[in-house]
C-alpha cells in the first residue's frame, strides 16, 4: 500500500500543481470567466481515468486464467513504461512547465471556449490514466483492490492538500528535490511491478523459466509476515523469485536509475539561464 501511496502523490501532485499552474495563470491575468471551462475539463479527464480503471477491472474479471495473467501481465510493463517516461519527462521539463502550459492555456483561450476546456482535459488527463494503468497493475500485484485503493487515494488526497497549500503560500517546498527523491523511489516501486508483469506472463505460458527460481528466502521472509507484507507493498518483492524476474529487475534499477542520477547537462554557453526551482504554482519544479 505505501507503494501504491508513494505513486498517488507523484501523479497526483503533478496533476494538482498543472491545475494550480492553470488557475493562477487565469487568477493574475484577471480571467476568471474562464476558470469553469478549466474546471470542466478537469472533470472530464478525472471521469475518463475512472471509466479506465473501471474498464479494465471488468474486462478482466471476464476473462479465462492464461488471459488474465496476459494482460495483468502487459499492463504492467505498460505502467512500468509511463512511471519511468513520468520520471525523466518531469526532470527534464520541470523548469519550464508553467511557461509551456501558460502558453498552451493563452493560445486556447484565443481559439476559443471548446479549446480551453480540451487543453485541461489533456493536460491533466496524462496524469489520470497513467495512475489507472498503475492502479491495475498495482491490484494484480496484490490480488486485491481494497489495499491499492487505499493507498492511491491517500496518496492523491496528500498531494492535493499539498499543492493547494502551495498555491496558497502557505508552505515552501523544494519541488525539484521532492521529485528526485521520489524519482529515485519510483524506480524501485517501477522495477518490482516489472519483475511481477514477467512472473504475470510467465504464468501465462508466454515466457519460460516459472520454476526456475534464483532464489527462495520464504523460509526468512514469510510472504505473510509483517516484513513481508512490507516489502511486498512498497517494491512488490517476492520471496520466491525466477531468475528472469531478478534480471529486469537489476537491469532495470542498474539502467534506469544511472540514466536518472548523471548530471543534467550544463546550458549552451550563451544561452539563457533556467529559472531556479520555485515551490509557487507559477513554477512547480
Amino acid at each position: 500500500m505505501l507503494g501504491n501511496a508513494l505513486i498517488g502523490l507523484r501523479e497526483g501532485l503533478e496533476a494538482s500543481l498543472v491545475v494550480s499552474i492553470l488557475v493562477a495563470f487565469l487568477v493574475r491575468t484577471d480571467r476568471r470567466r474562464e476558470l469553469p471551462k478549466v474546471w470542466l475539463g478537469v472533470g472530464i479527464a478525472v471521469l475518463i481515468s475512472v471509466a479506465v480503471t473501471l474498464g479494465l477491472t471488468l474486462s478482466q474479471q471476464a476473462l479465462t486464467f492464461e488471459a488474465q495473467e496476459t494482460l495483468g501481465g502487459s499492463l504492467s510493463i505498460v505502467a512500468v513504461g509511463f512511471v519511468t517516461w513520468m520520471i525523466f519527462w518531469m526532470r527534464r521539463v520541470g523548469r519550464t512547465i508553467a511557461a509551456e502550459l501558460q502558453g498552451g492555456l493563452e493560445k486556447a483561450i484565443a481559439m476559443g471556449s471548446l479549446a480551453v476546456v480540451l487543453m485541461a482535459a489533456l493536460a491533466v488527463g496524462r496524469e489520470g490514466l497513467e495512475t489507472a494503468v498503475f492502479f491495475f497493475a498495482a491490484a494484480q500485484a496484490a490480488g486485491e483492490t481494497t489495499g491499492p485503493l487505499i493507498g492511491f487515494l491517500t496518496g492523491i488526497a496528500i498531494a492535493i492538500v499539498l499543492a493547494y497549500l502551495i498555491y496558497r503560500g502557505a508552505i515552501t517546498l523544494n519541488l525539484g528535490k521532492f521529485f528526485t527523491v521520489t524519482g529515485v523511489l519510483l524506480i524501485f516501486v517501477a522495477a518490482g511491478i516489472l519483475a511481477y508483469g514477467v512472473h504475470d506472463l510467465q504464468e501465462a505460458g508466454i515466457l519460460p523459466g516459472l520454476n526456475t527460481l534464483a532464489f527462495d528466502v520464504s523460509a526468512a521472509i514469510p510472504a505473510d509476515s509483517w516484513y513481508g507484507v512490507l516489502l511486498k507493498g512498497i517494491f512488490n518483492f517476492s520471496p520466491q523469485t525466477t531468475v528472469a524476474e531478478a534480471v529486469v529487475w537489476v537491469l532495470y534499477v542498474a539502467i534506469v536509475l544511472t540514466l536518472f542520477l548523471r548530471p543534467a547537462r550544463k546550458p549552451v554557453s550563451g544561452a539563457a539561464p533556467q529559472a531556479t526551482s520555485e515551490t509557487t504554482a507559477d513554477s512547480p519544479a
